[in-house]
């Protein structure tokens, strides 16, 4: 198992990585510092050390060809991290060194040896600068100075190189984000766009530069900004004045947030474009400029303008539907007037008429006096309709079982005529609506069940209720003649009668029935009752309001 290293070896050894030199070229400026050494001590010899945790590294030397030894070999290992010159004027007879294989012989017969430590700021012996010869010396004060001064200039050239090194690796980044940030802005459909403090253009991307039809001119006076660049308000035909342009006002108020404004480049169609963006300040506070960026509304506000379109029709509409639907109201009061007690004198005159004559004569009153009650009907129906649909709806507590009670108490002469069981079954519930209107919902669908009954079977008519969300699911079944498949959803339409002769009828009831369903939020629906017959299903809304909070 390999034996860990001390924590201030190994940030020895990180530093000495740091400046990547271990078998890399020394270059001719360190050659030339070893050469110089070697000549201000007066030897043959010298070379430059570094030492990491195995091995020695001579980078460069002067005299002899240096390499590579082990650690343990190295002469400079012994003192060099003490950060202290080493001067020993005959290594032979010195007890530290004297077994040295660079001393004894096996590598070299070293008799001089003097180092001077290569030491970063932070402390850190990368190595030595070394001078050594075969034969005894001494160095002068002036000559220990002069190396060790050409130890700090070998330091300051590894610096100077892993300052270059690092400069080339950050400016190959730069570059790289550079693109990478070029490529992104230029994909992106969202136009982006900078200046100066000064206000000149210094960014335009790709979507900036396609809306606005031109390049990015640093040139441009920021008073041209508007001009230049074909800026308009939102009403499209007036030019935006400098103190709105977005991009300027950032500079000035430091942000902006959903400014809106038009671009219409020559012989392409118009952008419409919100704008937010935010000024540009340095760590030390010093304003760089400002950054926008611009979406494309258009098509947002071409549908806001449709649906704004929309809505004043709609609005229009409905005046329109309110005043029909009073010109409806005030034509039943009329018809309830004009027709309807003419037509009871008519009737009047004609059972009169019917009570002195016989023969033919009778039979012509007689055929009348049907003529009569049929416009009756009609006209109730149509009153009927009429006020389905422009009477208030008053909302309010809706007690379906007594509204059945009353339905079936108006229609038991003609459930008994019929022989026809009305009856619901189960509780019918208090759900919230109109009780008039509901009371006529019901009418109409019982009486239509109990009028198109089927001859074949004596008629059953059952109201039921049940829980549908929120609201309530009546449904009103019967065992008659049934409504074909494919006429189900045109009942509903005024004046729609199937054909069916066995009963009368003029094509109303179901479509007021439509219209009181349709005005309290509900639909409503024909469907086959199990084993024939028609079952309409109509919903209405469950909790009745709060009184108290009704306007």
């Amino acid at each position: 198992m390999a034996q860990r290293l001390p924590e201030r070896e190994r940030s020895r050894i990180a530093a000495l990585h740091e400046y990547r030199l271990l078998d890399s070229p020394a270059g001719d400026e360190l050659d030339a510092v070893v050469r110089v050494a070697a000549a201000v001590a007066g030897v043959p010899y010298a070379t430059l050390n570094l030492i990491d945790d195995k091995r020695q590294c001579q980078l460069t030397s002067v005299g002899f060809e240096g390499g590579d030894s082990d650690r343990a070999d190295s002469m400079c290992a012994v003192h060099f991290e003490a950060g202290r010159f080493t001067h020993v004027r005959d290594a032979s007879v010195d007890p530290v060194y004297r077994d040295n294989p660079w001393v004894n012989g096996t590598r070299f017969s070293t008799r001089f040896y003097a180092s001077a430590p290569l030491v970063t700021p932070e402390g850190h012996a990368l190595g030595s600068l070394c001078v050594f010869d075969v034969v005894p010396r001494d160095l002068t004060g002036e000559q220990i100075a002069r190396l060790e001064d050409l130890a700090r200039i070998v330091l300051a050239l590894f610096e100077r190189r892993r300052q270059a090194r690092v400069n080339t690796e950050l400016a190959t980044l730069a570059e790289e984000r550079q693109r990478w940030t070029d490529t992104l802005l230029d994909t992106i459909d969202v136009a982006v766009v900078a200046v100066g403090p000064d206000g000149r253009l210094t960014l335009f991307n790709r979507a900036a530069r396609e809306w606005h039809g031109v390049d990015a001119d640093p040139d441009v006076e920021p008073a041209e900004v508007a001009h230049r660049y074909r800026l308009f308000e939102t009403d499209g035909h007036t030019p935006l004045p400098e103190e709105r342009v977005p991009l300027l006002r950032v500079l000035r108020e430091g942000a902006v947030r959903n400014a809106e404004m038009i671009i219409k480049p020559d012989g392409a169609d118009p952008v419409h474009v919100s704008v937010s963006g935010r000024a540009l300040t340095g760590a030390d506070g010093v304003a760089l400029g400002a950054v926008v960026a611009m979406n494309d509304v258009t098509g947002a506000r071409a549908q806001q303008r449709a649906i704004e379109e929309a809505r004043r029709e709609l609005a229009a509409a409905n005046t329109e539907l309110r005043r029909s639907n009073a010109d409806l109201a005030n034509f039943a009061g009329a018809v309830s007037h004009d027709l309807v007690a003419p037509l009871a004198a008519v009737g009047a005159y004609l059972e009169l008429i019917g009570d002195e004559v016989e023969g033919r004569p009778r039979k012509w009153v007689e055929a009348a006096t049907r003529a009569v009650n049929r416009m009756r009907e009609l006209i109730r129906s149509l009153l009927d309709y009429a006020q389905a649909g422009s009477a208030p709806v008053r909302l309010g507590a809706a007690d379906l079982a007594d509204l059945f009670e009353q339905v079936r108490g108006d229609l038991a002469p003609a459930a008994e005529a019929a022989g026809a069981v009305v009856e619901a079954p189960g509780p019918l519930p208090v759900a919230t609506g109109d009780p008039v209107l509901i009371r006529q919902l019901l009418q109409n669908l019982v009486g239509n069940s109990i009028k198109y009954r089927d001859p074949r079977r004596p008629c059953r008519v059952t109201v039921t209720a049940e829980r549908a969300g929120h609201g309530w699911t009546v449904r009103v079944a019967d065992n008659g003649l049934g409504i074909p498949p494919e006429q189900r959803e045109r009942v509903f339409d005024m004046f729609t009668r199937l054909g069916n002769n066995t009963a009368g009828g003029h094509g109303i009831g179901l479509s007021t029935c439509w219209r009181i369903v349709e005005r309290h939020g509900g639909v409503i629906r024909v469907d086959e009752t199990p084993g024939g017959g028609t079952t309409v299903s109509f919903t209405l809304p469950g909790t009745p309001p709060d009184p108290s909070e009704q306007g």
